[in-house]
């Protein structure tokens, strides 16, 4: 399980039950003193005051608006961490995933280019450095028994199949990590 660090006014407003329900309430929502106080069946005034060390403590983030006069209250990061130590995990296995996913269309693009190059070709000196990539790519090609555009192709299908397994784990473990650990 990951780390949480926690400073001493963190612990002290951990230390009750009633404030640990107001986190648990707050998990994923933004709500304002009276949308918190009926869900909690709490007084506004003890509720307030749990919400000041809360937000002292920095677990919980205050959103106040000009000109308005309703206060919005929410998890800040280290709230939300305490709650669902396993979110920066799944954000960097969703963006690797989403990387994979990137440099497979790349790979296979630079498949089809290569492909659409060879069949209708380009400019007569382009050409040139064509026919003479491909003789370089048949001699290495029969030495490897593949050219440069399979390597594309092979590349782009494991960059696929890596972005399938990513997926399937990143959504895995979001599923794990929604219930709070709290």
């Amino acid at each position: 399980m990951p780390k949480v660090m926690l400073d001493k006014n963190a612990f002290k407003a951990l230390a009750s039950d009633t404030r640990l329900n107001i986190l648990r309430t707050l998990d994923g929502k933004k709500m304002g003193l009276n949308d918190i106080s009926n869900t909690s069946n709490l007084n506004k005034a003890t509720l307030h005051e749990h919400l000041t060390k809360l937000h002292e403590a920095g677990l919980v983030k205050r959103k106040e608006r000009k000109g308005y006069k309703w206060v919005y209250y929410k998890l800040s990061w280290k709230g939300e961490n305490l709650l669902h130590p396993d979110n920066n995990r799944i954000v960097v296995m969703f963006s690797v995933t989403l990387i994979t996913l990137f440099f497979g269309i790349i790979g296979l693009f630079n498949f089809f280019m290569a492909k659409l190059e060879k069949s209708y070709g380009s400019d007569m000196i382009f050409k040139t450095i064509s026919e003479t990539e491909d003789t370089i790519n048949q001699v290495g090609g029969e030495i490897l028994g593949i050219s440069q555009n399979q390597i594309f192709l092979y590349f782009s299908i494991v960059c696929f199949i890596l972005f399938s397994i990513f997926f399937v784990i990143s959504i895995s473990k979001y599923k794990k990590n929604i219930t709070q650990k709290l």
